[in-house]
């Protein structure tokens, strides 16, 4: 299935016109050039495209200049906050020619121990455009702590072949680890002018205590008074 949308081809490009389309409810986009065929800068109707969005459309059929491009997303810009689409690239794309294209991951089930550390969140496969699944599912159900799930792991639908490498570590099993906050030693109580010293504790500016009697050193002579 593909998905039709009207385009117009935009005569000027730049920062200050993007900014003007979008205030006015259009996406800038462009079509990248194949072969023969030009790249062309377009502008899109916003609530008609995340229309297609939300039913998950992967194939689009682009209509300006009284023509049909057949073309998939290449890649999508976002503001930064993620919530309004910047601009649209698209690649020109033949119905009957397998082509490689990024799907989503979708992870599901719950590890029997430890907690689930994703390590890629698309894998590239390959096959027609019509083909293009929304999402692959990697099942994680009841695995144990140290399982690693391989690209070559995750099922492919009818007609879909798998062009990242087998090997690649998809996600991985681990350990929670519980970190103890070490103790926090008690503040020392500095002394506090006019308050009564500690019991046993010398009054503030008093002598030490003398301990056992001063002694002549041997072979001295005690001082006279």
């Amino acid at each position: 299935m593909s998905f039709q949308i009207k385009a117009t081809r935009r005569s000027t490009t730049g920062t200050r016109d993007s900014r003007k389309l979008r205030a006015s409810g259009i996406v800038p986009a462009t079509l990248q050039a194949e072969g023969k065929a030009p790249h062309v800068d377009l502008a899109l109707d916003e609530v008609q495209f995340m229309a297609s969005r939300r039913k998950h459309e992967h194939l689009y059929e682009l209509m300006f200049d009284g023509k049909v491009e057949t073309a998939l997303i290449r890649q999508l810009n976002w503001d930064v906050f993620g919530e309004r689409i910047l601009n649209i690239e698209f690649r020109r794309v033949d119905r009957t020619k397998k082509t490689k294209v990024e799907v989503e991951l979708e992870f599901v089930g719950h590890p029997k121990g430890g907690v689930l550390n994703h390590l890629v969140t698309h894998l590239t496969v390959e096959t027609t455009p019509e083909n293009i699944p929304d999402s692959l599912e990697v099942a994680i159900q009841d695995l144990p702590v140290g399982a690693v799930v391989l690209a070559k792991d995750v099922k492919l639908p009818a007609n879909v072949s798998l062009s990242t490498p087998p090997e690649t570590p998809v996600a991985r099993i681990v350990a929670v680890k519980i970190i103890e906050a070490a103790p926090v030693a008690a503040p020392e109580t500095a002394a506090i002018p006019g308050a009564a010293p500690a019991a046993g504790a010398a009054p503030a500016g008093a002598p030490a205590a003398a301990g056992k009697e001063d002694k002549p050193a041997a072979g001295g002579k005690e001082a006279k008074k």
